[in-house]
């Protein structure tokens, strides 16, 4: 045996070190998330954000501080991104200057008649500084190719603009879209989706234009829901911030686009994104970037969430923003189903954009199984993908026993499907093959005559028009009140066209994204909070552009009190529905009064929810003295256009609310107080005259809100009428049952 080679005892412990080292910092780095440090305003003075930021990271992660920091947040308030372990968050959370430490969590994605319906016509007064007026969007980016972002006749940016565009090979801006970035802390950008702020999902591209595209005129889904598709300010230009990806919306990309958009100048945020739970407002993204805007004269627009109908499911409700709703127009889209024995049917849910030639061969899902595979027709009625038999059902319309998005009819080479659906009588969804949805009743006739004969015969008809006689109301889909941290806030503010709504498209891909359907399209039709989030950015836009001065709380209190009043016999959760009512613009823009409030009035709150002077210094960069005796006490007198009275189970409510309103309609005016209330709820108004000798002077009243031992909500209004402008306010008392919350 020949002589072997060992290596030196210094080599073997080195190596052995080296592996130790290795094994060591591989099992810290695995047990390392991504954690937002938050510590609230800017530092005073030439102090270098990043500097502070490394050195505070240092005293937790050691020298390798530098590798852990993923960002900076430096542009508009305060913190940063870092990769930690779960006990230096906490160790981080206790130090000097924090003001919060929470995981980055993920949120989600929450759309031509609608504004006409919202009493809102292309022809509206507009001012000439709209083309000033920058709303910022956060969302999945935009396709900048569409033509309700063509920038024809519009000037440079405004001068205040101080943003900047992303450009690639494949995203340039111009003079309608006039900044566009993207970000993704972790740098691990999704196959499927564009490094640029170029859309790949479409709902970007669809609240962008909802909000502000220009008027575009015969747009349509493939000829259903034919008009002018426009934005709420067409003149306005648009700031996008890519935040969302096909896996997810990121806690530190929404932060990092807050803190440019605040800095770049825009003056309306639109947010179609929100959380799973709620959170306390400053472990939540959405309500800190918000703060900060709020901070800095800007309005942030929030979809309410899709949650509903549950109690408590709002998902975006802090005072300081705006909170959405989504309610149903007059419009909906039915579509037909023409059987051999000339019957024919129809039901909605279903936007069937193809048209079918002919009759065709139709079976029954349960007569088709694929036997070969193990399945019966017990499986196959519900024609779930791979239970049905391409021999069987290829060219046919299959009858399904189970709604689905037709993969498995499209798999196995059905020409059509027919549904039933019973569960989603008001709202769309586009289908990857001919489709149409009806109810349990209509869809037993189909099985009835599909036994009758031997050669059943259908025809499904392309989508069409038809009115609905109860809009507005809200959908059940849109999250519903209370608000589940601070019960003495009405949440949701106001409701919005969400539903069925006909926007811009992205063209990156077909129109359903499923295996042989090639529809690609440049609008579409789509429904959620987020749809309604952006008609109230629109509308925000709109006032501030004939009043650039007022406040955010001004802004959101003119579009609250001037809300149109919706039925609580159609929508039974009544205010915790539908907040002061329907958006409606072109009231707004001239509230007669408003309930201002400014960042002094949010700490103040603050003090009341329990909130230390140390956090709120951190907060407001100012020193903060909360009055003696203010946590949790007065929470209820937060200068907010709405009244929410909670009291416990069984107990009664007696409680004053103070308020005060700012003249901005007529110089000389007197208001006087009305009131109107379910049985049994009692409002008082002190004083029930305003009188005003002059614009912007103030007047101070209270409300008493009296109800015996409540079992169901009862609500009621305030309304201010000096014969020109009227001033609504909703007042609701509830019982809060924290444990739904």
């Amino acid at each position: 045996m020949g002589n072997m080679a060992y290596p030196p005892t210094w080599l073997l412990l080195i190596s052995l070190a080296c592996a130790l080292f290795i094994s060591c910092s591989g099992a810290a780095d695995k047990d390392r998330k991504d954690y937002i440090v938050y510590m609230g305003d800017l530092p005073k003075g030439q102090v270098s954000a990043s500097s502070l930021h490394t050195n505070l990271l240092q005293q937790v992660t050691g020298s390798r501080a530098s590798e852990h920091l993923l960002h900076s947040y430096k542009r508009s308030f305060n913190g940063f991104v870092a990769r930690l372990t779960e006990q230096e968050s906490k160790k981080l959370s206790g130090m000097k200057g924090v003001v919060s430490v929470f995981p980055n969590g993920k949120k989600k994605l929450l759309t031509t008649r609608s504004w006409d319906f919202i009493g809102f016509p292309q022809n509206v007064n507009r001012t000439t500084v709209e083309s000033d007026i920058i709303v910022g969007m956060l969302d999945t980016g935009i396709w900048p190719e569409s033509d309700s972002f063509n920038d024809e006749g519009f000037g440079p940016p405004p001068s205040k603009w101080s943003g900047t565009c992303q450009t690639s090979s494949n995203f340039t801006c111009n003079n309608k879209i006039i900044g566009a970035r993207y970000y993704r802390s972790d740098g691990q950008v999704p196959p499927d989706d564009f490094s640029s702020p170029r859309d790949s999902e479409g709902h970007g591209t669809h609240t962008s234009s909802t909000a502000a595209g220009n008027s575009v005129v015969g747009a349509s889904l493939l000829g259903i829901g034919e008009g002018t598709a426009r934005g709420g300010v067409p003149s306005a230009r648009l700031a996008v911030y890519k935040i969302c990806w096909s896996d997810g919306c990121y806690d530190a990309d929404i932060l990092a686009a807050f803190d440019d958009a605040i800095a770049d100048g825009v003056d309306i945020i639109s947010l179609s994104v929100g959380g799973f739970i709620p959170l306390d407002y400053f472990e939540d993204s959405i309500a800190i970037g918000a703060f900060h805007s709020m901070k800095n004269g800007i309005l942030t627009s929030n979809s309410a969430g899709n949650s509903g109908p549950d109690p408590y499911s709002v998902a975006n409700f802090s005072p300081w923003s705006l909170s959405v709703a989504a309610s149903i127009i007059d419009r909906k889209f039915v579509t037909g189903v023409q059987l051999g024995n000339n019957e024919r049917y129809e039901g909605t849910l279903a936007l069937n954009t193809f048209e079918m030639d002919g009759m065709l061969p139709l079976i029954w899902g349960g007569d088709a199984p694929n036997t070969s595979a193990g399945y019966d027709g017990s499986d196959s009625r519900y024609c779930d993908e791979g239970t049905l038999d391409k021999s069987k059902v290829s060219g046919k319309i299959v009858l399904c026993d189970g709604l689905s998005e037709g993969l498995g009819a499209i798999a196995a080479g059905a020409a059509g499907t027919v549904m039933p659906n019973d569960e989603y009588p008001d709202m769309s969804f586009v289908f990857p093959l001919p489709t149409a949805c009806l109810d349990s009743g209509n869809s037993s006739y189909v099985h009835e005559y599909i036994n009758s004969t031997s050669t059943p015969t259908a025809n499904i008809q392309k989508t069409s028009e038809s009115k609905n006689e109860l809009a507005p109301y809200v959908i059940w889909f849109s999250s519903r009140g209370p608000n589940p941290i601070s019960p003495d806030i009405l949440s949701p503010d106001i409701a919005a066209p969400g539903v069925d709504i006909l926007a811009a498209w992205t063209g990156s891909g077909s129109l359903t994204g499923v295996p042989g359907d090639d529809r690609v399209v440049s609008y579409n039709i789509i429904s959620g909070t987020s749809m309604a989030c952006p008609h109230a950015s629109g509308a925000a836009a709109y006032v501030k552009s004939f009043n650039p001065t007022w406040s955010p709380a001004a802004i959101k209190s003119a579009l609250m009190t001037t809300a149109t009043p919706m039925s609580p016999q159609t929508n039974t959760d009544q205010e915790f529905a539908y907040g002061a009512g329907q958006l409606n613009p072109l009231q707004a823009i001239n509230p007669g009064m408003v309930y201002d409030a400014g960042e002094g009035d949010y700490i103040y709150y603050l003090c009341a929810q329990g909130y230390n002077s140390t956090k709120l210094f951190l907060l407001s960069g100012e020193n903060v003295v909360c009055p003696v005796g203010a946590n949790g006490t007065f929470t209820w007198d937060l200068n907010y256009p709405s009244i929410a009275v909670p009291t416990q189970p069984g107990a009664g409510v007696n409680r004053t609310f103070t308020r005060t309103v700012t003249n901005v309609g007529s110089p000389t005016s007197t208001y006087k107080a009305s009131v109107a209330s379910q049985q049994g709820l009692t409002i008082t108004v002190v004083p029930d005259v305003l009188s005003f000798e002059s614009l912007g002077e103030t007047q101070t009243f209270t409300v008493t809100v009296t109800a015996a031992a409540l079992s169901n909500a009862m609500s009621g209004s305030l309304v201010w009428d000096d014969g020109v402008y009227t001033v609504r306010s909703p007042i609701i008392a509830y019982v809060n049952d924290d444990s739904e919350a």
